[in-house]
């Protein structure tokens, strides 16, 4: 064999990729490179793979000083010397159970666990990197020695180009791109999403496994095939292979009992037989057909997240003394602490596997119900205002239930003076739960060619008595929740295409053109329902209901205090600024 072959087990390797002839890879130019990626160009010639991994991640921008070869040789012996590596304990920023052979000979997985030691002691800022014993594993295959695998991995590491993300290192980074991922399910893969609710009490801890599908499920013929890519193009790449995943697992198990007690254990042995169903050909072309984000998209979406969970004071894994296991920070709706006339628990839920992901980790709080508050709009106001999103849930003496997820404070409303003005984000979404469930969200996301990147719209209309404007939302998009679904970001051909919420002393309108997905009116008695160009949705009722029971939620924050090893309810209104001071006090006086 060549000269890439000191740590490759070839009788468990696929005897095509030993009889392919040498080519060689002189292009340089990028839409080039991403369709001889695509193509799997140098897929079938171990050699040519070696040296185009090389060319690449040479190529990669790096900090001024990153450890090479040199420093690999220098620091192995001190670290590991004589001992035997597996004997050694790995560090505690991956999972020592996740190590993958990947057709490794026995002096490669020996290696593995050696250059992961060696990165410990030069990234001592590693804080939470599970992808790193594969993707070592993998380059492995395509490196002359030890020290030019740790080298290239370094690199990849190292990396101080700020539109090229490659691999978290750290757990704000892991967690945030799980939400992101989650998100990207929610919007793009409906079908796939409605089977993960189904069968599963949380589907976000479904969703936190995806990067353990690529990088440690997905056998080797198939995550070289990835890897090629995302080299290539980088982090997105593995979004969508995980999404093809999933399309693939519901294709294949939707309408069939799950084989265990766990999906999630269902999704990864899936993967791990994946050759069974789908050849790396057929799930790199699935995973590039769909037809959804970009990179901006992606950015914003995991720059919202890593601001949600830092404002919730995720930041770090937290310990555990009883298993070695990262612990969940995905948590479902409690039943103890949920307070609904109008859903249960197990409705709850559902409503909750569609909301943004970044809200997920909250709890429904009761803000409002006309139980106790009584039929007025101006108390609704009072105790609505302050808080976002919300959730407004409503019951018509028929029994029917829909309602709305609506991304922002009601005292938005009072910027448009005396005019009943529309506001919010395309994060809303409207709902019915009975007679049977259905979700319509902003028509732009079903249908984003209707949308190109402009100027601010300018909206007229006047339905019933009212004059109605259109303002976007709140001109700094860094503070809303979604800043790629503001308004602001798209020139809409129809001008009634963003009326998100309205509300004045009068009445509350949600959804508008050509009608309102609902209308309240000011004693929060009767409503009306119709088909409206926001969310291109059917009646959520019947068309003029009367109003059995309305409720308001809002969506709020279970703080994991990682540091103090605390859970702080915010229905307890315990004020976390507060205990915050009064911690940085008692350290001090420490």
């Amino acid at each position: 064999m060549d000269e890439y072959n000191r740590f490759v087990d070839w009788d468990k390797m696929d005897v095509t990729v030993q009889s392919q002839d040498i080519k060689e890879l002189s292009c340089t130019e990028f839409q080039e490179l991403k369709q001889l990626a695509r193509q799997g160009y140098w897929a079938k010639s171990h050699s040519l793979r070696a040296k185009v991994y090389h060319k690449l991640i040479s190529n990669i921008p790096c900090r001024t000083v990153t450890p090479d070869a040199n420093v690999y040789r220098d620091i192995v012996v001190k670290i590991v010397g004589k001992r035997n590596s597996s004997s050694l304990p790995l560090p505690e920023f991956v999972d020592d159970s996740l190590v993958p052979t990947y057709c490794l000979n026995a002096e490669g997985i020996g290696a593995v666990r050696k250059i992961i030691l060696c990165i410990a002691n030069q990234f001592p800022d590693i804080s939470f990197c599970p992808a790193l014993p594969s993707v070592i594993a993998l380059l492995l295959h395509y490196s002359k020695d030890e020290a030019e695998c740790f080298e290239q991995v370094c690199r990849i590491l190292a990396c101080n180009d700020p539109s090229k993300r490659l691999i978290d290192q750290t757990f704000l980074a892991f967690e945030s791109s799980c939400m992101t991922f989650g998100d990207l399910v929610n919007k793009y893969c409906q079908a796939a999403h409605k089977l993960m609710v189904a069968v599963s009490e949380d589907v976000l801890e479904v969703y936190s496994d995806w990067q353990r599908w690529l990088f440690g499920e997905l056998p080797m013929v198939y995550i070289a095939r990835v890897f090629d890519v995302f080299l290539v193009e980088g982090y997105k790449v593995l979004y969508r292979v995980a999404l093809a995943i999933l399309k693939f697992f519901h294709k294949v198990r939707a309408g069939q009992p799950m084989e265990s007690d766990s999906v999630q254990q269902d999704i990864r042995a899936f993967v791990r037989d994946i050759a069974k169903s789908v050849s790396p050909e057929r799930l790199l072309e699935k995973a590039f057909a769909i037809r959804l984000f970009s990179r901006k998209e992606i950015q914003l979406l995991q720059m919202a997240n890593e601001k949600a969970l830092q404002q919730k004071g995720i930041t770090v894994k937290q310990k555990s003394v009883t298993s070695p296991k990262r612990q969940n920070v995905h948590l479902a709706v409690h039943a103890e602490n949920f307070k609904s006339e109008i859903v249960s628990v197990k409705e709850m839920r559902d409503i909750w596997s569609w909301i943004p992901e970044r809200f997920a980790l909250c709890q429904p709080l009761l803000l409002f119900t006309t139980l106790e508050h009584g039929c007025s709009l101006s108390r609704f106001y009072s105790h609505s205002e302050g808080h976002e999103p919300t959730l407004v849930l409503i019951k018509t003496t028929a029994k029917e239930v829909c309602g709305a997820y609506l991304s922002t404070d009601w005292s938005e409303r009072r910027r448009g003076g005396n005019k009943l003005s529309f506001f919010g984000t395309g994060e809303c979404f409207v709902f019915r739960l009975q007679p049977e469930v259905e979700r319509y969200e902003w028509v732009i996301i079903k249908h984003p060619e209707l949308a190109a990147s402009g100027s601010e719209p300018e909206n007229h209309a006047s339905p019933a008595s009212n004059t109605l404007s259109f303002r976007s939302t709140p001109s700094d998009p860094s503070d809303r929740l979604s800043p790629f679904l503001s308004a602001r970001h798209f020139n809409l051909p129809s001008k009634t295409a963003s009326m998100f919420m309205a509300g004045s002393s009068e009445c509350i309108i949600i959804g508008g053109g050509d009608g309102q997905a609902l209308y309240l009116d000011a004693d929060l008695n009767h409503g009306r329902t119709s088909h409206c160009n926001t969310f291109n949705n059917q009646p959520l009722c019947s068309e003029s209901f009367q109003i059995s029971v309305l409720e308001n939620n809002s969506l709020e924050y279970l703080i994991a205090y990682t540091n103090l090893g605390c859970h702080l309810w915010p229905h307890t209104y315990f004020p976390i600024t507060l205990f915050l001071i009064l911690h940085v006090l008692f350290i001090g006086l420490l």
